[in-house]
């Protein structure tokens, strides 16, 4: 999946399927390539880990280990399973495009598409 995803690193947004529907949450990181987001505490899995010793440590004697056993750990969500949520009305919203000129140049800005919002979502 190669276009662009009109969601972002640090927008906020809801879920709209799946065992966290409804819920809310930052996006941690967008990966437009597979077209998924990782959301912060959604989506959550469990992993089983090894302990590993810590690589570049300047101390002598044996190496200090990372602990192992089962972390929770948020998994990528496809990006047409979130819907990013506008900052002025609180609620979830499509997004649209507006052209404006900043210090000279053009720029795209995302937009809130609900009726009677149509506030600027980057500031």
């Amino acid at each position: 999946m190669a276009a662009t995803m009109k969601v972002k690193k640090g927008d906020l947004v809801q879920m709209l399927s799946g065992k966290d529907r409804g819920k809310q949450g930052r996006v941690i990181d967008a990966r437009p390539r597979d077209g998924k987001v990782v959301v912060e505490n959604l989506n959550i899995a469990k992993r089983h880990t090894k302990p590993r010793p810590v690589r570049n440590t300047n101390q002598m004697g044996a190496a200090p280990m990372t602990p192992g056993g089962i972390l929770d750990r948020p998994m990528p969500v496809p990006v047409g399973n979130v819907m990013l949520v506008c900052p002025t009305c609180k609620l979830p919203t499509r997004v649209g495009y507006v052209t404006k000129e900043v210090k000279g140049e053009q720029r795209k800005i995302r937009v809130c598409k609900r009726e009677g919002c149509g506030q600027e979502i980057d500031k």
